[in-house]
Order: structure tokens, then C-alpha cells, then sequence
């Protein structure tokens, strides 16, 4: 059996994320890994081919957390794309039961064995006995007389605007933030880490990059939920991210070239796939082209995905209920925390910009995201970023930069964490 020993080795780390990513429960979920390795070992000698054996496992594992859903399916909640989650019962909640309750049975049947037991299309007309392309006509159907029926719009499409008639200022309108002596509310932010769109079907979004002290326009993108997507058996939804010209791109020696570099990747478009799921949002798959080249990453390939797209143990992505845990005490400009590595709701802040006042709360990361850096999110009510900035530790990346930031950019504003100096980089402002 070392060939059993060496690919399942090899195997394991992706087994362990596609698993994770389907079970919220991290205990029954390394339960359904154990029961999934027996039964391979099991049936190992029945494998003709072992350059299959990754999605012959995955198989194995898919049939096992079928069977834990549908062990667990009575009395929950069905959720769709355009449902949000809440951290407690709220009346959309209940007005997903009540909304149900109206559908046909046939409806009713379709979405609970898509939406609660995780079944695939495929596994669907396997147990219905009917052809695959009748369970994707009748989930359109399912999924339209539900929306039709349900009382609440999705969140965020009240107040949507056409990317077309859109346009982000080429120079980054003044500012004020003032700290107020209020306590911070708790707020559900659904958006993409580092992307801001929120990953439900119908959104759109436009962000830049603008580079202090010019507060110039250095990179923009127009963010589309193109619609629903799946990979490796996990639903989601696929959203188109397209670089928009710039004014004037970034000159030789500017600090912003290269964070606009990493940004596009030297791309014009990306295209992922990501899913909101458990409370938590997580990109599962990348894809880019270089070269006349596409080539598509996933959550399965290790460290290519995960140093650039993954969060999380596992991938299990970002939270999105965020209250205030008391990590971080803030006092202006001077921050101490226990430790970098951690992020929390800081304060709450009154945003002034283009005579627009926000009441908002500021989540900061403490080098959680990349080390070094510290980042502030100014979040709404709604729990959309209306300005993001990012702060660089005074010795970041010096090998690259040789030297401080304080001397790079020495009018931008600064920060102090535990003692160490932080030095304002650029800012994102996000339209929708």
C-alpha cells in the first residue's frame, strides 16, 4: 500500500480544503475526512488508473458530506445567492420559511436538495430518476418564484447604480475622519478581501487606487457578478474584474508602480470565482491570461492559490458578522495592540467627503493580511467600504525601497503601533 500512503500524501491538503469548504463544523468535518480515507484505502485496489486517484477521493468525499447533510437536513433554513446571512434570527430569516411555505412542493423540494443538502445538479437527477437538464429548468423556475415571492429585496440592489454612469474622480477628493466618543457598532460585511464587491448575483462596483501626496488616480477596476459558477463541485458565483485606463500610469521610482503591479498582475482582466458561505466569504478559483495563455488556480493548488487568494485555516475565507472584540485601543494616531497579526472594529467615525457625511466604523488589520502593513476600512451601516487606507511599517520591504518611508513619503501622515512607525501608502475609494 505505499502507493496508496504516497497519493494520499500528496492528495490530502487539497482533500482536507474541498471537505472544509462544504462543513462549517470543523470537528464533523475532520470526522467525514477520516471516513473518507477509510473507504479509499478500502477500495484502493479497485483504482485502475492512480493519475485519477485526486478526483476519484474527492468523489469518495463529496458521497460522505452528501450523507452528513442529508443526516442533518430537517428543520433547517434554505438560503439562496441572494439571501444574507445574520448573526441572529431576523425577519428575512423567518421570511425565508414563510416564503417557502407559498412555493410549490416541486419548488420546495428543488431547493432544499440543492440549497441545504448540497447536492449537486447531477446527484439531483440521480436520486429524482430524471434527466440533468430537467433539475436545471426546474431550479431557473424554483429560484424565479421564490425571488418573486420574497418579501425583501436582495441586499445592496436598492441602491445600485450602472458602472456606465459611474465615474471615479481622477484626483481623490479631501477628507476629514473625526473620532467619535461613541461606541462602534457591530456591522455584516459580505465584500471580497482586497476586491470590495460582495458576492451576490446583480452586484457591481467601481475602486481605484490613488497614490499620496498627489492623490492622483494610479489603477481603477470595474467589478461585475456575471453570474452563478461552480468549481469542483462548490456553487458560487463568477465575478468579472476589468482594469480600467488610467489618467497617467504610475512613473519609474514612484512607490505606487509596484502596488499597482501587484494589483493587476499585469492583467487586464480577472475572472473568479467566489462564495459567501457559513458566514464567511472565500474566493475558489482565479483565472487570468498571460501570454495567449489561460490559466485558471484553485483552492486546491496549495500555496499558488493560498499566498495570493486564500484566508483563513484552510481557506475558510473572511468573517463577515464584525463586532468589536477590544484587541485594539486607539487614541488618534497611536496604536497598541497586544501583538500584529489581528484585526477588529476599532472605532466609530464621522466620514466627511464631497459634502457626503457616513457614519461609519473603522476595522483596522494589523499586519493580519500582509505583515508590516496596517490597513483601515471605513465601513457603513450597510457594511460597505467607502474608503480604504494603507499604512506601511517604517522598515517595510527596505530591501526593495532602500529607504524608510518616512523618507519616501515624509508629508504623508503617520502612525505609531506598539511604539513602531507606520507611514500613509495610498488609499481605495470604492463607488457602487
Amino acid at each position: 500500500m505505499e502507493d496508496f500512503e504516497s497519493l494520499l500524501l500528496s492528495s490530502r491538503t487539497a482533500v482536507e480544503r474541498w471537505v472544509k469548504a462544504r462543513i462549517s463544523d470543523y470537528a464533523d468535518a475532520e470526522d467525514i475526512l477520516q471516513e473518507t480515507y477509510l473507504a479509499a484505502f478500502q477500495g484502493f485496489s479497485g483504482l485502475r488508473n492512480v493519475d485519477s486517484f485526486l478526483p476519484w477521493i474527492l468523489g469518495i468525499a463529496r458521497r460522505k458530506c452528501a450523507d452528513w447533510y442529508r443526516a442533518r437536513a430537517a428543520g433547517k433554513v434554505v438560503l439562496t445567492e441572494n439571501l444574507p446571512e445574520r448573526a441572529a434570527p431576523a425577519p428575512e430569516d423567518s421570511a425565508v420559511e414563510e416564503t417557502m411555505v407559498l412555493l410549490p412542493e416541486r419548488d420546495r423540494m428543488m431547493l432544499r436538495l440543492f440549497y441545504q443538502q448540497m447536492l449537486s445538479q447531477k446527484d439531483i437527477a440521480r436520486q429524482l430518476q430524471i434527466p440533468q437538464g430537467t433539475v436545471k429548468s426546474r431550479m431557473n423556475a424554483a429560484r424565479t418564484r421564490f425571488r418573486a415571492a420574497y418579501p425583501y429585496p436582495p441586499k445592496g440592489g436598492t441602491h445600485m447604480k450602472q458602472t456606465e454612469e459611474m465615474r471615479l474622480p481622477n484626483v481623490l477628493p479631501e477628507y476629514s475622519i473625526t473620532w467619535k466618543n461613541e461606541p462602534a457598532f457591530s456591522v455584516v460585511c459580505e465584500e471580497m478581501t482586497g476586491w470590495f464587491i460582495v458576492p451576490h448575483l446583480g452586484e457591481k462596483l467601481l475602486w481605484g487606487m490613488y497614490d499620496l501626496p498627489s492623490r492622483k488616480l494610479d489603477v481603477s477596476y470595474e467589478m461585475a457578478v456575471i453570474g452563478p459558477a461552480s468549481v469542483h463541485g462548490l456553487d458560487g458565483v463568477a465575478i468579472r474584474a476589468k482594469v480600467l485606463p488610467s489618467p497617467s500610469a504610475p512613473k519609474d521610482g514612484d512607490p505606487i508602480k509596484d502596488a499597482v503591479a501587484a494589483s493587476t498582475g499585469g492583467q487586464e482582466e480577472w475572472l473568479f470565482i467566489a462564495q459567501e458561505k457559513d458566514g464567511y466569504t472565500r474566493f475558489l478559483s482565479a483565472e487570468h491570461t498571460e501570454g495567449g495563455v489561460r490559466t485558471l488556480t484553485t483552492f486546491l493548488d496549495g500555496d499558488a492559490f493560498m499566498d495570493n487568494w486564500g484566508f483563513g485555516e484552510e481557506n475558510r475565507g473572511m468573517p463577515i458578522h464584525l463586532s468589536p472584540q477590544g484587541k485594539i485601543e486607539r487614541k488618534g494616531a497611536v496604536i497598541q495592540a497586544s501583538a500584529e497579526g489581528c484585526a477588529d472594529v476599532a472605532e466609530r467615525c464621522e466620514l466627511r467627503m464631497n459634502g457626503h457625511v457616513y457614519d461609519t466604523v473603522c476595522v483596522m488589520d494589523l499586519g493580519m493580511y500582509e505583515e508590516g502593513m496596517i490597513s483601515e476600512q471605513y465601513l457603513d451601516r450597510d457594511g460597505h467600504t467607502v474608503l480604504w487606507r494603507r499604512f506601511n511599517r517604517d522598515d517595510w520591504a527596505m530591501d526593495r525601497y532602500e529607504k524608510k518611508w518616512s523618507e519616501l513619503l515624509p508629508d504623508n501622515e503617520q502612525l505609531t503601533l506598539n511604539g513602531q512607525r507606520y507611514v500613509h501608502w495610498y488609499d481605495c475609494l470604492c463607488l457602487r
